[in-house]
């Protein structure tokens, strides 16, 4: 098993130095204008276009994938109205080809309306980055490109199959967490529009199913497990997951496989020794990891390539968000019986929850592997999430705040208590998981735990943004520091500028704490 961080001990140590308004401000500043980098519309589609996660030969034109239920000549003509001819020489329009299979060169899958990219290599538009994007874009009083967000993601849900990790070919067959309806429940308290709402629900249900139908489904359990529906290494993996060395990811986790003996599963199914390569299951796992939106964490064994075998508390605590937010849709729109359908099934996934996934004798929420019938118990910050649905009965969180400490750290809060050598465990801190965690504790009245995790990270974003200028991707909450490459050993270890989940998720944290 992974170590445990050295630095994971003062769980109510106090925020030494909390900045001013003054020091907030600058922030706030600097978040507002970013929005402004970060948008991409149809006049920045060459900007756009480019993918600096792919090789790209020089003198060939960025491609742009258009849906075969669209009207190529006519999104054609829109486009050149706000594309310099030079520009346009730049870019190749094409019809996206029936099968994802017959993709032979990748490229930007066209959507309609303005939205905002993450920052740094991330130049597109993300499935579960939108949703805290979006919650910052609602505070900085962008309701129009807000709803544009949500209505991207519609969009794709009609023209693409499902929510995409991103906007590109070569994510075509697998989705990110389904954070579809906080974000409708988001806009529409600002809108209160019901007709809007009505034409929606059609295509927030068809994403719901693509979750809750094999081969998402486990029927042994009933809950929903992370299964990309692509084959072989990801492209943007072998392109651009790169050492010093040119050793790709795939190329150290081989070596990883070779050095290192591994017992939280069985490492024949995803690496033959004897021709030391890596198997077609392993690549399976691999994407359905980063379906999950967590890459990388040995949150399930090595790499997570196991996750194929989970039903994952992240997600079947979001699916359980999902049929409450789907009922209280239809009780806006006066439908009760439709309510009631929704509400049957989210109590259904309560107690199937509560029967596989939580641990009464740890007090904390784990995965549970299906094929041996045992929860894993690697500490991670998803236990969080049944607080922030209101899933988890008063005991349970009372259980699970007696677990903080063991997350908390100088900076807020870590995401595992393990630290592996990949971003998504120990050192490292991420904006979501701290804002679903403070709206998970508040909302069960532990309102002086919710602030000071709140106050932590507010502080250490102001303090890495007065030293550098820039909010960032991720953090390492012991160190209180934005300098994390070097300690990230698998995927990629740049830390990436923008950015615009932790935006949001600052904006969010600054207003809970002035309230």
């Amino acid at each position: 098993m992974p170590s445990q961080p050295q630095d994971a001990r003062s769980a109510a140590t106090p925020t030494a130095s909390f900045p001013t308004q003054a020091q907030i401000q600058l922030v706030l500043d600097y978040i507002r204008q970013t929005w402004k980098t970060l948008y991409r519309s149809h006049q920045h589609i060459l900007e756009a276009a480019r993918d600096p996660k792919l090789d790209h030969e020089p003198g060939t034109p960025w491609l742009i994938y258009i849906s075969p239920q669209e009207d190529k000549a006519k999104i054609e003509c829109a486009l050149r109205q706000f594309v310099a001819a030079d520009e346009w020489q730049q870019i190749e329009l094409r019809v996206l080809p029936a099968e994802v299979e017959q993709i032979a060169d990748h490229g930007l899958l066209y959507l309609p309306h303005p939205y905002i990219v993450p920052g740094g290599r991330f130049n597109e538009m993300y499935g579960w980055d939108s949703y805290f994007i979006q919650l910052g874009l609602l505070r900085d009083g962008e309701i129009s490109l807000a709803k544009c967000m949500l209505e991207q993601l519609l969009y794709e849900i009609e023209h693409y199959g499902t929510i995409l990790n991103a906007n590109r070919t070569y994510m075509l067959s697998r989705s990110q967490p389904p954070v579809l309806t906080p974000m409708v429940l988001a806009l529409f308290k600002h809108t209160q529009d019901r007709d809007w709402l009505r034409t929606v629900l059609p295509l927030v249900e068809r994403y719901y199913y693509y979750w809750t139908v094999p081969p998402h489904l486990n029927q042994a359990t009933g809950l929903s497990r992370y299964y990309a529906l692509g084959e072989g290494p990801s492209p943007e993996v072998l392109a651009s997951e790169k050492d010093d060395a040119g050793h790709t990811h795939y190329d150290r986790v081989r070596h990883y496989y070779r050095h290192h003996e591994v017992n939280d599963y069985d490492v024949a199914l995803y690496y033959d020794r004897e021709q030391d390569s890596l198997t077609n299951l392993f690549y399976k796992g691999d994407r359905s990891m980063r379906e999950s939106g967590f890459d990388i964490t040995n949150r399930f064994g090595p790499f997570s390539v196991d996750i194929i075998h989970y039903a994952p508390v992240c997600l079947n605590v979001l699916l359980y968000r999902m049929e409450q937010d789907l009922a209280q849709f239809y009780e806006i729109l006066e439908q009760p019986e439709l309510a009631q359908t929704w509400r049957n099934r989210a109590s259904e996934r309560h107690q199937r929850t509560d029967q596989f996934l939580w641990d009464e004798e740890r007090g904390l929420y784990f995965d549970y592997n299906f094929q041996t019938g045992d929860r894993r118990p690697y500490e991670f910050a998803t236990t969080f999430y049944p607080l922030w649905a209101g899933m988890a009965s008063n005991a349970q969180a009372a259980q699970v705040v007696r677990s903080l400490e063991r997350f908390e750290v100088a900076g807020g809060l870590l995401t595992s208590t393990h630290v592996s050598g990949n971003q998504w465990d120990a050192p490292f801190g991420w904006a979501p998981l701290h804002l679903i965690a403070v709206q998970g504790l508040l909302r069960y009245g532990y309102t002086t735990e919710a602030r000071r995790i709140a106050q932590k990270f507010v502080a250490m974003v102001v303090k890495e943004f007065e030293r550098y200028g820039t909010v960032v991707e991720k953090y390492d909450v012991c160190a209180c520091s934005s300098n994390v490459s070097d300690e990230i050993l698998f995927g990629y270890s740049s830390n990436e500028v923008g950015f615009g989940w932790t935006n949001g998720v600052f904006l969010e944290l600054v207003a809970l704490l002035n309230s």
